[in-house]
């Protein structure tokens, strides 16, 4: 049985420290290292200590970054450039929109203004040119 436990331990230490853990949250501890390898803590931090020991070492080694941390803050970081990239976007969006709303509020004004010229131009109640009869034109002969 401790040789079963000390196998698993090691594949459990080994999965930790590569960062894919199958039954821990992934964290380089000892907690994490218990949960991982499915002992108890006390199996690590009384019976094998030496295994404690190495796996302490080796995360101070590796500066206690798993590598499944290393991938997610990779991947965090191209994504706040994309959400970046994507604010910046809608901010011209946004900028385009507010210059398109003052040019529809200069033509709507504009046109009810010509509307309201037209409209009193069709009310125009007062003196109208006479038309001239369409009476026969004279001409003048010169000799």
């Amino acid at each position: 049985m401790p040789a079963d436990e000390r196998r698993e331990i090691e594949a459990a230490m080994d999965r930790l420290l590569n960062g894919t853990p199958l039954r821990s949250d992934g964290k380089l501890t000892i907690v994490s290292l218990a949960v991982e390898a499915g002992v108890k803590r006390y199996v690590l931090t009384h019976k094998h200590t030496d295994l404690k020991d190495l796996f302490n070492a080796r995360v101070r080694a590796q500066d206690s970054v798993p590598a499944s941390e290393t991938v997610r803050r990779a991947q965090n970081a191209e994504l706040l450039r994309k959400l970046d990239d994507m604010r910046a976007e809608r901010d011209e969006y946004k900028q385009a929109a507010d210059a398109l709303a003052r040019a529809l509020n200069v033509l709507t004004t504009e046109n009810e203004e010509l509307c309201r010229r037209a409209s009193r131009a069709r009310e125009f109640t007062g003196p109208r040119p006479l038309a001239l009869p369409a009476v026969g034109r004279t001409r003048i002969q010169t000799a």
